[in-house]
Order: structure tokens, then C-alpha cells, then sequence
């Protein structure tokens, strides 16, 4: 089999484990890292000449690849917002055990009368 129809079955593998939401995200990540260097590797040995069939899926690659973009984009935002969402739950609880820890003292006057 060539490296372009490999290519391709595994840009397809990819973008049906990122449609899938039933897994686990951090399988699903360690899994799509997984299959993303599989791909690097396979990119290196893609060399022409290309025959009809791998010139068509190779076409079809392009087309995924723009969908598998937005795919991963769309993953990195919601772990991303996760991360964030972890960060203001950590803080405000901070914040409710020890609510004068974090005072100002901008505001502080001082006498220097005697």
C-alpha cells in the first residue's frame, strides 16, 4: 500500500475519533498524538511519481485536512476553556477560605504628624 492511500486512511481515523465525543478526552488526545506522528512519518516518505488513484486521494487529503483543522482547533478551544474554567473555580475558592489575603493597600494613609 502507498504512502498517499496510508495518508489518507489515517487523516480519516483522525477526523472520525475527533467527531466522536463517547471517548475519554485524554485517550482521545494521546491517541490523536499518536496518529499524528504516524502521519509525519508518512509525509517524509511521499515522494512522486504518483499514480491516478493516489493523485485523487491525495485530493481528497487536502479537502480533510481543512476539516480535521477545524476539528483539532475546536478541541484545543474546549480544553483550553477547561483550563480556564479550572483557574477561576481555584481562585475564587482561594478567595472564599481566605477572603483578606489579597487586600490592597493603595489606598493606605499615613500620618507623619507628632
Amino acid at each position: 500500500m502507498s504512502a498517499v492511500i496510508q495518508f489518507h486512511q489515517l487523516t480519516t481515523e483522525l477526523i472520525r475519533l475527533l467527531e466522536n465525543t463517547d471517548v475519554d478526552r485524554d485517550d482521545k488526545i494521546a491517541k490523536v498524538e499518536e496518529l499524528l506522528n504516524q502521519r509525519e512519518t508518512l509525509i517524509e516518505e511521499i515522494k512522486p511519481p504518483y499514480t491516478p488513484e493516489e493523485l485523487e486521494k491525495g485530493k481528497e487529503v487536502t479537502l480533510l485536512n481543512t476539516k480535521l483543522d477545524q476539528l483539532l482547533k475546536r478541541e484545543k478551544g474546549a480544553v483550553q476553556r477547561d483550563i480556564k474554567d479550572l483557574q477561576n473555580k481555584k481562585e475564587s475558592n482561594t478567595k472564599y477560605v481566605n477572603p483578606y489575603q489579597s487586600l490592597s493597600t493603595d489606598g493606605m494613609f499615613y500620618d507623619r504628624r507628632k
